[in-house]
This record gives structure tokens, sequence and C-alpha cells, in this order.
């Protein structure tokens, strides 16, 4: 997020937004609903859908609740401060979008690894990575993250070291597991042909594919993640050797940033299926209820 300085303070009562402050404000508004409802959808989909309650699911339940709280809280406030500039909206906005996007980061870790795992131990999956697993998991990460959140009110330079560790442990833990996904789908193409004629693999190869299916999808959820993210982090890098050179510019690497959340439910309902109808189902019996009520007699 942008740095602020004291002459910030001193003329935030005066101050003006400037053009590009207000189309990135304008540009915000939508992709915050968007979050907001894509997220819930998938969440309420999440919950009321006995089948989706698979321990990767529910990584991807943990994902669309920090997309939902993007939306719910600091992407409003940061709307709200880039066109007032008020101080105090500050450290609230900067505080929930780091939490809100080092849970992103690492439940996007524990995916890449959860889809390994289903890789690597196919056959004993289920019983190495069970929902209430999955579940501490989520509860553990994000109490994590929330520890570290609480070291800029303790000691800010701990604060920020936590953070340039965390990210890199992330992304390496991410890329191995990845690597590791790789090696095994080559490996699993030289010996389809064999496991095809073995009697009673069938089960076996379809478990593969299914497990090598949904690793391809949660990649591909990683990279768009890693795309949104990428503008941010080379402006910070920049800032923090240069900080001379902000300009305003800087702030659409911000929304670029928030971007992924809205388009997480979009990823979602393109690469699962069921979750998709399950989402459609839902919509159409919220419609069905609003035309419903529209027609009943005053």
């Amino acid at each position: 997020m942008t740095n602020i300085t004291d002459s910030d303070y001193l003329k935030e009562t005066n101050y003006h937004p400037e053009t590009i402050v207000i189309i990135n404000c304008v540009l915000n508004v939508p992709l915050m609903i968007i979050s907001i409802i894509g997220n819930s959808l998938v969440l309420t989909a999440i919950l009321k859908t006995p089948s989706l309650h698979s321990p990767s699911i529910m990584f991807l339940g943990s994902l669309a609740v920090s997309d939902l709280l993007v939306g719910l809280v600091p992407q409003p406030i940061y709307i709200a401060y880039e066109l007032t500039r008020f101080s105090f909206l500050y450290q609230p906005m900067t505080t929930m979008a780091v939490i809100a996007a080092c849970v992103s980061l690492s439940t996007m870790t524990a995916i890449s690894v959860d889809r390994f795992l289903a890789l690597h131990y196919h056959m004993r999956y289920p019983d190495v990575m069970t929902v209430h697993r999955a579940m501490y998991t989520i509860v553990g990460l994000w109490l994590l993250n929330f520890l570290v959140s609480l070291l800029v009110f303790l000691k800010v330079a701990a604060y920020y070291f936590a953070i340039a560790i965390s990210i890199p442990i992330y992304l390496i833990i991410s890329s191995f597991s990845y690597i590791k996904i790789y090696k095994i789908l080559c490996r699993h193409q030289l010996q389809i042909v064999a496991q095809q004629r073995a009697m009673g693999s069938l089960n076996n190869e379809n478990n593969t594919l299914q497990s090598a299916k949904s690793a391809k999808n949660t990649f591909l959820y990683y990279i768009a993640m890693i795309l949104c993210y990428t503008p941010l982090f080379i402006a910070m890098t920049i800032l923090f050797f240069f900080p001379n050179h902000w300009t305003v510019d800087w702030n659409l690497t911000d929304t670029a940033t928030f971007m992924n959340s809205s388009m997480n439910p979009f990823l979602y309902c393109w690469r699962l299926r069921e979750l998709r109808r399950a989402i459609v189902k839902i919509s159409r019996k919220m419609l069905c209820k609003t035309e419903t009520s529209e027609n009943l007699p005053n």
C-alpha cells in the first residue's frame, strides 16, 4: 500500500483527489461488489452442498473467506482513504489488507501441498488429509497470520521482518510442490498405458486423473494470484530503494492486487463443475424468492 508522510496528515483537510485517483477508486467499486457477491455465493454453495465438503474445497473456502474479507474491509477503506486522505484510515486499511494477503498466500501454499499429497499418496490420501485436518490447518494459518499482524502494534520492525520472511517461504514451498507435481504427472504419463492394461487398475487411474486435474486447477489459481500481486511487489521494491519516485500512478498496483479477490470466484466456477452447479442452483433459489416476495400483495 502507498506510504504516507507527516505532510499528508497536515494537508488532509485540503486534499483534492487527482483524476488518476478518482479513476482508480471508480475501478475498485465494481471489483469490490463482485468480490463480495462472488465469494459469498462460493461460501454459501460450499456450506450448503455436502458433496463439496472435501479437504481441497475446504482450502478454497478459506481462500474465499479471505477474498470476501478484502471486499468487506480493506477495499472500501482504501477507496475512502484515497478520496479523503484521512490519516486514521491508513493503519486499519494496511493491517487488514496485509492479513488478507498473507492468508491468501499461505492458503495457496497449503493448497499446493495438499495437491502434492493427493498425487504422491493417491491411494492413502483420504487417510493422510481428512476434512478435520484441513480445518485444523486452516484455523492454524489464520491464527498465525493474525498473530503476525499484531506485531505492528508491538514492534514495527519485527512486523516487517516477519512479512519479508514469510512471503519467500510461502513461494518456495508452493514452487517446490508444483515442481514435484509436474514430475509426478510426467511419470504418470509414461505409466498410463501399462496401468490401463492391468486388471483392476481403472479405479487407481481415475483417482490419479482426478487428482491431476485438481492440481492443474489450483496451479491456475496460484498463477492468477502471482500475476495480480507481482505489480505491487515490484512497486514496493522500487519505492523501497527509490522513495522519491512515488507517483499516484503506483496506486493502480493496489487495484491489481484487489482484482485477485474478484477473479477467484470466476476461476472456481470455470474449473469446478460441481461448485458451478451449486452456485447456479443457489442463485436461482434466491431469484425465485425475490420474485415471489415482489409478487405478494401488500
